[in-house]
C-alpha cells in the first residue's frame, strides 16, 4: 500500500509568499489563471501602508488561496522576548481572521529566524505549522511542520526543478513541490517571466494536487493519524477526510471516520 494526494494524484506544488506588497496583485492573476494555489503570509500591522494591499481588499484578492501569518510588523524574532513574540503572532492571527472571517492556522518566520521555545509556543496560539527558508532542493514530505522546510526559492533554478519535478522517478512517493519568496522580487528584478514561464509548464498537469500550505499541512495530518492493523490488511481512518492510497494496483479511498480492507 501506498499514499495519494486528493483524488488519487500522485504529486502536489503549494507556494509561498510573504509580506503582503501590492504586488502580490499580478502574482495572484498568473496564479489564478494557471490553477496554482498559494499561501500568503501578511503582516496585519503593514496592511493599507503605501506599496502594501488595502484591509479591503482580502477576502476577494485571496479569495481561491490561504492567508497566514507574517507577524504583525515583520519584527525579527531573534530580537524579542517571549511575551513580545506571543503578541506578534497572536495579534496577528486575530487581526487577519477578524479582516476575513475566517481561521489563520500557519505562518512563516520573518526572516526566517526562530527560537526552539518560539517554536514550542506556535501551537498553543493555534498555529498548525511555519516555513523557514531553509531551503531542501528536494520534492521530500516535511518531519515537522512548524519547521517546514522547502524546496526552493523561486530565483534557485525554479525550471530547471520543475522540469525534474514533471519527471520524478517512481520510486519518490509523494512528491511535494514548495516553492516560496517575495512577489515584489518579480517587480525589482524584472523576473515576472519567470512565474509565467512556470505557470505554463505546470498548467493544465493532471497527476498534480494544487493546493495550498494548510490544505498539504492538513492532509498530511490526517494521513498521519490513521492506523493499519498488525496484518496489513485493515486501515482506519479517525479524520475528518478522505485519505487516498493505492493497493494491488487499485486506487482507493479510505473515508473518514471508516475501517476498510485493505
Amino acid at each position: 500500500m501506498e499514499y495519494l494526494y486528493p483524488g488519487g494524484l500522485a504529486k502536489a506544488i503549494t507556494f509561498s509568499y510573504d509580506d503582503g506588497q501590492v504586488y502580490d496583485r499580478r502574482l495572484i492573476e498568473i496564479f489564478n489563471q494557471a490553477g496554482f494555489k498559494g499561501t500568503f503570509h501578511l503582516n496585519s500591522g503593514n496592511l493599507d501602508k503605501d506599496g502594501y494591499v488595502q484591509k479591503a481588499e482580502l477576502p476577494t484578492l485571496y479569495a481561491e488561496h490561504e492567508i497566514a501569518c507574517h507577524g504583525v510588523t515583520h519584527r525579527h524574532p531573534r530580537q524579542m522576548n517571549q511575551t513580545e513574540w506571543l503578541r506578534e503572532v497572536w495579534q496577528d492571527r486575530l487581526t487577519l481572521e477578524e479582516l476575513t472571517g475566517g481561521i489563520v492556522q500557519g505562518m512563516s518566520y520573518a526572516f526566517g529566524e526562530y527560537y526552539p521555545e518560539q517554536v514550542e509556543a506556535l501551537c498553543a496560539m493555534g498555529i498548525q505549522y511555519s516555513r523557514t527558508v531553509e531551503s531542501t532542493g528536494s520534492f521530500a514530505l516535511p518531519q515537522e511542520l512548524l519547521r517546514w522546510k522547502p524546496t526552493c526559492h523561486h530565483n534557485d533554478k525554479l525550471l530547471e526543478r520543475a522540469e525534474k519535478f514533471l519527471h520524478v522517478p517512481g520510486y519518490e512517493k509523494m512528491p511535494l513541490f514548495y516553492i516560496w519568496g517575495h512577489s515584489f522580487e518579480f517587480e525589482r528584478e524584472n523576473t515576472w517571466p519567470l512565474m509565467e514561464q512556470l505557470a505554463e509548464k505546470l498548467h493544465g498537469a493532471q497527476d498534480i494536487w494544487y493546493a495550498t500550505n494548510g490544505q498539504i499541512a492538513d492532509y498530511l495530518t490526517a494521513l498521519r493519524s490513521t492506523r493499519e492493523s498488525a496484518d496489513g490488511k485493515r486501515l482506519y481512518n479517525p479524520s475528518a477526510q478522505p485519505i487516498w492510497f493505492v493497493a494491488d494496483g487499485k486506487v482507493r479511498v479510505a473515508e473518514p471516520g471508516k475501517l476498510c480492507e485493505i
